[in-house]
C-alpha cells in the first residue's frame, strides 16, 4: 500500500494521556478525523536510555506503555509507523549482556562490531578517527568481560556517557541481518505500516571514510533492507541528517526522504520577513518526502542545511532563538562545521516558541508546510502549540525535554480550545480533504515579503497566499460546485 497523502502525527508512546491505551482513547475521542496519515509513534519499546533510541530489543512493547494489542488496535484505525535504530541496540540488551558475561565466546559476539574488526591490532589509529563524523569524542567504548576478566573495545557511534549505553550494530554480520529480519517479521505481524531507519546513514564503517553514509556500501545495505521489507508489506523511511545532495541521491533510487531543509527555511522566511530563498528551494526540492516542523529532537541546521545558508545569517537566526529560550546541539567534528566556526545542528526548542508565540506566523508555517509537496508530520507538542517545558529540562538535564513535555488528559482538553489550536485542525482537515494536493503544485510570481502557492488537480484548485509583514494566510480555493471560497487560516 502507498503512503497515504494526509497529515501524520508523531507522539510517545506516552506523551498524550500517559501510554498506548490512552493514546489510541485521544485519538478517538478528540482527533478521530485529523490524521488520516497515520501514527507515528515514537520508539515504545523497553529501552535504557535517550528516550526510548537505546532499545533493548524490538520484540516486546515497554509494559508501562502496553502491549503490541495495543499497536495492533491503534494499526486496525490508522497507518502505524514505528522507528528502528538499525545502527544500534541498547548495552543493557539481552544480547550485548551475554557478550559482556562470555566475551568472544557468546552466541551474539559477532553482532557487535569489536575494533579488530576495523583495525587488524584492535587499536585506533588518530588519522583514522580524525576523519570520522563524530557525534562524541571517541567512536568506541571499552567494556569489561566477566568470563576472561579482560577489556574488549567496541563501536559506538553515539551516547553521551562512557562507555555509550548506544551498542553498534555490525551490519556485516549475518546474525545481523537474521535479527533485523526477526524485527521486521514482529512488525508486519502487529499492524505496523511503515519503519523508520533511524540513524541509518551511520551503520557503514570504513577506513579512510568519514564513516556516515559511506558509498556505495549504503546502497547495498539499504537495497538489502528494502527487499526483505518489501517481501513484508513494510514501507521504509531512510532517516539521514546529510548534504541535501545525500537526501537527493536517496530519492533519485526512490526512497522517501525527509525534508530537514524545510524546518529551518520556513523559520528564517518567518523572522526575516522574505520569502526568496525559501520559493527558490520549493521550486527544486524533491516531492517524495515526509515534511515536518519540529520533533523530538530539534530544529535541523547542519549538515542538513550546508551550502545551503550564509552563516553569518543563521547565526543571527540562531541568537534570537537562544534569546527566546532555545538550546543548540553543536557539532563536534571541526570539518563538518559550517564557514567561521558555525557548529550549530539543531535548534531546541517548541516551534512555537522560536516564533514568539506569534499564533498568525506560527499557523503561516504549518500553512507553508503542508502546501509542500509531501507527507505532513506534525508532532504531538506542535499540534498543542506546546511551549518550551522547561521545567522539564531541570527534572532530567536533558536539553531535549524541553520539546518532549507529557501531556495530562486535562491539559489536552485545554490546548484544543486554545484559538491557534483550533486553527491549526481546521488548516490540518483541508489539507487531509482537498483533493487538489493530489495533483500539480506550483510556486507563483510573489513579492520577496509574500509566499503565493497552488495546487491543482482536475476541476479543483486551490492557492496560499501570505502576507510575511502582517503573517495573514488566505487560502483561496474551489469548492464541490466551483465556486470560488476564500478563507482566513
Amino acid at each position: 500500500m502507498p503512503q497515504k497523502n494526509q497529515v501524520q502525527l508523531i507522539t510517545y508512546p506516552d506523551s498524550l494521556g500517559g501510554d498506548l491505551q490512552s493514546l489510541h482513547q485521544v485519538l478517538s475521542n478528540y482527533l478521530s478525523d485529523l490524521f488520516k496519515g497515520g501514527i507515528h509513534i515514537l520508539p515504545p519499546f523497553p529501552s535504557s536510555g535517550d528516550r526510548g533510541f537505546a532499545p533493548l530489543t524490538y520484540l516486546e512493547i515497554e509494559p508501562t506503555f502496553g502491549t503490541w494489542e495495543d499497536i495492533k488496535a491503534i494499526g486496525r484505525q490508522y497507518d502505524v509507523l514505528v522507528d528502528l535504530m538499525v545502527n544500534h541496540i541498547s548495552r543493557k540488551s539481552t544480547y550485548f549482556q551475554d557478550f559482556l558475561k562470555n566475551g568472544r565466546r557468546s552466541e551474539y559476539a559477532d553482532l557487535f562490531i569489536t575494533l579488530d574488526k576495523v583495525w587488524e591490532d584492535g587499536k585506533p589509529v588518530k588519522d583514522d578517527v580524525d576523519k570520522i563524523f563524530l557525534r562524541r569524542p571517541r567512536p568506541y567504548s571499552t567494556f569489561h568481560i566477566e568470563e576472561t576478566g579482560t577489556e574488549e573495545t567496541v563501536w559506538t557511534t553515539f551516547g553521551k556517557e562512557d562507555p555509550s549505553e548506544q551498542i553498534d550494530l555490525d551490519i556485516r554480520s549475518d546474525k545481523v541481518k537474521q535479527l533485523l529480519t526477526a524485527f521486521f517479521t514482529n512488525f508486519s505481524a502487529n499492524n505496523v505500516k511503515t519503519v523508520r531507519l533511524d540513524a541509518v546513514g551511520f551503520v557503514i564503517k570504513k577506513l579512510g571514510t568519514s564513516c556516515f553514509f559511506v558509498e556505495p556500501e549504503i546502497y547495498d545495505f539499504l537495497d538489502w533492507i528494502k527487499e526483505m521489507a518489501d517481501s513484508l508489506g513494510i514501507e521504509l523511511l531512510p532517516e539521514v541528517h546529510a548534504h541535501s545532495q545525500i537526501q537527493n541521491k536517496l530519492a533519485e533510487r526512490g526512497y522517501w526522504i525527509y525534508d530537514f531543509i524545510l524546518p529551518y527555511t520556513i523559520l528564517e522566511t518567518m523572522l526575516n520577513n522574505s520569502s526568496q530563498k525559501l520559493c527558490e528551494y520549493l521550486k527544486v526540492r524533491p516531492s517524495k518526502q515526509f515534511t515536518m516542523l519540529d520533533c523530538h529532537d530539534g530544529i535541523p541546521v547542519l549538515p542538513d542545511l550546508a551550502g545551503l545558508v550564509d552563516t553569518k545569517a543563521a547565526r543571527n537566526v540562531v541568537d534570537l532563538c537562544v534569546e527566546r529560550g532555545s538550546t543548540l546541539s553543536l557539532i563536534v567534528s571541526d570539518e563538518h562545521k559550517g564557514e567561521g566556526g558555525f557548529d550549530v545542528h539543531q535548534i531546541g526548542g517548541t516551534y512555537y516558541s522560536v516564533l514568539g508565540f506569534n499564533d498568525d506566523a506560527y499557523i503561516a508555517s504549518r500553512a507553508i508546510q503542508f502546501f509542500a509537496p509531501g507527507i505532513p508530520q506534525v508532532y504531538y507538542v506542535g499540534l498543542l502549540a506546546g511551549e518550551n517545558d522547561n521545567e522539564a529540562v531541570k527534572a532530567t538535564g536533558e536539553n531535549r525535554a524541553m520539546n518532549r513535555h507529557n501531556y495530562t488528559m486535562q491539559e489536552i482538553e485545554a490546548s484544543l480550545k486554545k484559538d491557534v489550536v483550533q486553527r491549526l485542525l481546521k488548516l490540518i482537515r483541508f489539507r487531509n480533504d482537498y483533493p487538489a494536493f493530489n495533483g500539480d503544485f506550483q510556486v507563483l510570481e510573489s513579492a520577496k515579503d509574500e509566499v503565493h502557492l497552488s495546487w491543482c488537480k482536475d476541476s479543483h484548485s486551490c492557492t496560499l497566499f501570505i502576507d510575511l509583514k502582517t503573517k495573514r494566510t488566505v487560502i483561496t480555493y474551489l469548492d464541490s460546485t466551483g465556486e470560488r471560497i476564500q478563507y482566513s487560516v
